[in-house]
């Protein structure tokens, strides 16, 4: 039997993923030192969610096109730009910071690009894939590539915090609104958004030598016109039920229970942990997640995974309410965690069926269209969650009501899907060879 983490034995998947590990650690310490730095800038929770609508606008008007990209050009290539732009964006993020000239319309245009670059950078980096390992350990490294990110969830806000808290910016109360933030705050949010420009140097060395081909190659020679090719990826989608259902149940968990965002008041309000205590949350999620892909990378997942795919989003609406109802830090982490670790498992079931039932010249596309929908119902669900908890007059009340909220939404979106459809309730995964493909560097 193959073991998922088998799939490191072929070298250039190995090589591309420990670069990745790099680059995701950085920018996991950029978007912790963007929320905490709006957060100096403005004490509003509003202002907070909105980050998410300013990620979330990009990837629906780019993120199609991405797919579409991935499916006609040279997926290598598409990459090396789009995480060319990327670099540029946390470059200009350091430049603003130390030259005090943030400002919140700006900090926000600078996530937009930073966004609009990742929908052409994702759609062709999970087409990619693939073509780097056989497809008998192409669930092991989907799984993989969850445990790289899931590591880079708790090391990068981690160390993100730790450093904002020794320029001794540990809360807000005592630091003037406005555009400057004081010498040591500066520094140090401009410090991780320099890191992080840092980090890309690893991917963009591993791409530029990368043998494997990333060319797509169109039946007849003959690639179809964009809007065809648009339509084309948007059809099999959407006619694939098990593909419709599961992203929907996953968006509109994500949606309502999305409140990241509100981390920084719940670390400063509710818990009074301040900037240290506000990093440790953030990584909380990524910390049961990775308990998890440690697991997922070592063994197959159950037969039965749709039902498993069920019980894990239910677990993750439960443990949002534990979250929001939480006042002990201690017991605040162990429900973060859980949230992480019933996505993980959900992740994994999602990113693995999807990958097996599509065609590699519709990856790129099918990519896409799902990026609207998995990258999309958390960054608009930061907004959802930053509106509700606006409501309110008291900021302990509000993110409280936001939270608990969304858990319950989640509950109630499992159940209706569980009870709508037998598709997800009796998922069973083809066996692999039905699936096969060309191996790695074909």
């Amino acid at each position: 039997m193959t073991r998922p983490y088998h799939a490191l034995r072929h070298p250039e998947f190995r090589r591309l993923w420990l670069s990745q590990l790099v680059s995701q650690v950085g920018s996991q310490m950029q978007a912790v030192a963007l929320h905490w730095h709006i957060y100096l800038l403005t004490g509003s929770p509003l202002a907070l969610g909105a980050v998410g609508l300013t990620r979330a606008v990009p990837t629906a008007l780019f993120s199609l096109w991405g797919g579409v990209v991935a499916d006609r050009r040279d997926r290598r290539l598409v990459m090396l730009a789009a995480q060319s732009g990327m670099t540029l964006v946390a470059l200009a993020l350091a430049g603003i910071t130390l030259a005090h000239r943030e400002t919140l319309l700006l900090l926000y245009l600078l996530n937009a690009l930073g966004a609009a670059a990742g929908a052409f950078d994702n759609p062709s980096r999970q087409a990619l894939i693939p073509r780097l390992v056989p497809a008998s350990a192409l669930p092991g490294a989907m799984a993989l590539n969850l445990a790289m990110f899931q590591t880079a969830l708790i090391a990068g806000p981690a160390l993100a915090g730790l450093v904002i808290a020794g320029a001794s910016v540990s809360s807000p109360a005592g630091i003037p609104r406005g555009p400057s933030l004081g010498p040591a705050g500066t520094h140090a949010i401009a410090m991780i958004y320099g890191l992080n420009a840092l980090s890309f140097m690893g991917v963009l060395g591993v791409l530029w030598t990368l043998k494997t081909s990333g060319r797509v190659f169109a039946p007849g020679g003959v690639h179809e016109p964009p809007l065809a090719a648009l339509r084309e990826g948007l059809r099999f989608v959407l006619t694939t039920p098990i593909m419709v259902w599961s992203t929907g149940l996953d968006f509109v968990a994500t949606f309502f229970a999305g409140a990241m965002s509100l981390l920084p008041i719940v670390a400063d309000k509710v818990l009074g942990v301040g900037a240290a205590g506000y990093g440790a949350l953030v990584a909380a999620p990524a910390v049961g997640a990775f308990l998890g892909s440690l697991y997922t990378a070592a063994r197959p997942l159950p037969h039965r995974q749709g039902r498993l795919l069920l019980a894990s989003v239910a677990a993750y609406g439960l443990a949002t309410v534990g979250f929001g109802l939480s006042r002990s830090y201690g017991l605040t982490l162990v429900a973060l965690g859980l949230t992480g670790l019933a996505d993980l498992v959900s992740t994994v079931i999602r990113q693995t069926l999807r990958q097996l039932l599509t065609p590699d010249r519709l990856r790129g596309r099918m990519t896409g269209v799902n990026m609207m929908f998995f990258i999309g119902g958390p960054q608009l669900g930061e907004v959802e969650a930053g509106f509700v908890a606006s409501l309110f007059a008291s900021a302990v009340t509000g993110v409280t009501v936001s939270i608990v909220l969304g858990g319950a939404m989640t509950l109630v979106a499992v159940a209706v899907v569980a009870g709508a459809t037998r598709v997800i309730r009796e998922y069973v995964p083809a066996p692999l060879a039905a699936h096969a493909e060309a191996g790695p560097g074909d």
